[in-house]
């Protein structure tokens, strides 16, 4: 295993959280008021089909996303409007485009590097050691709830840092995400500088293509070890369609689900991961706090949780 050290020198503070944006008004100049009875309602239905929770001091943030999806259907009400996802979107069409609405992403990458580093000089060499002893080369990451994809493409890094022949494995890291808006964003790979902040200079020219107006353009060889999927995790089966994984990252996407939910996804990342594999959350979220089912041990200097 190669040093992780040159990682990152300087790390800000990141996360992915809804953003609440100034009034919006409709084509006559006035707000858009729901009623706490359709507000419940609607938030009722999406909670169902997403497993997201929005609470009641959400209802001028999912007002003013009806508006907008009320104005592109010329619907009046916004009564009429849960009517039609409800009745009227068989396909779930509109639903999708609710939810791209819905869930504002913000991400970077190499996010939260203290745990990026445990996973590079801890766990990884680790479990690729096990793995190797019995001959196996596979090795599968998940990266759910990947946003616009800075994260499963950071661990693809991590990957071409880390091992001493990554030629030698047979690497799949699958990234998922609920928004197809996102996913789009994620496979072409372009960013903006923003983004790329806390990459070390020395990785930039050699993972990154400049662009002549100033983005950023993933390379090939990066691009073409992630897969993206629609996956809504909420959603029964549909996680265990992709087999089993040897780590699982679903950092920073529990704190948007209540408590049930929060639970029934964790129990659903327990079957995805392989015995001996390795889950990590959010800074702020403790698989501890959710189940008991993982075992927990200390790599390096954080605490990193492991299916026995």
């Amino acid at each position: 295993m190669k040093s992780c050290a040159p990682f990152v020198s300087n790390l800000s503070r990141h996360n992915v959280e809804y953003q609440m944006e100034k009034t919006e008004r409709t084509e006559h100049g006035a707000e858009l008021n729901i009623g706490i009875d359709d507000f419940r309602s609607l938030s009722d239905f999406i909670y169902r089909k997403a497993g997201i929770r929005f609470e009641p001091k959400k209802l001028y943030f999912l007002s003013k996303r009806i508006q907008r999806r009320m104005q592109d259907l010329g619907i009046e009400t916004p009564l009429e409007y849960i009517r039609s996802l409800r009745f009227s979107d068989p396909n779930g069409i509109e639903f999708q485009n609710l939810i791209n609405l819905l869930t504002v992403n913000e991400t970077y990458f190499f996010r939260d590097f203290p745990q990026l580093q445990s996973f590079a000089e801890h766990c990884l060499p680790e479990l690729t050691a096990r793995k190797s002893s019995r001959g196996d080369t596979v090795l599968r990451i998940l990266s759910a709830g990947c946003s616009t994809g800075e994260e499963p493409y950071t661990l693809a890094i991590i990957l071409m840092e880390m091992l001493d022949n990554i030629k030698g494995w047979q690497v799949e890291i699958l990234a998922c995400d609920i928004d197809l808006n996102v996913l789009g964003k994620a496979r072409k790979a372009v960013y903006e500088a923003r983004s790329v902040k806390d990459v070390p200079p020395e990785y930039m020219p050699r993972y990154f293509n400049k662009n002549p107006e100033g983005s950023h353009s993933l390379k090939n060889e990066v691009k073409r070890m992630v897969r993206f999927e629609h996956i809504n995790l909420a959603e029964k089966g549909m996680l265990r369609q992709q087999g089993t994984f040897d780590f699982i990252f679903c950092r920073n996407v529990l704190i948007y689900f209540d408590d049930l939910s929060r639970k029934q996804m964790v129990d659903r990342f327990y079957v995805a991961l392989d015995p001996g594999g390795y889950i990590f959350l959010g800074s702020s979220e403790s698989v501890g706090r959710i189940t008991t089912g993982f075992g927990i041990k200390r790599a390096g200097g954080h605490l990193v949780y492991y299916k026995e």
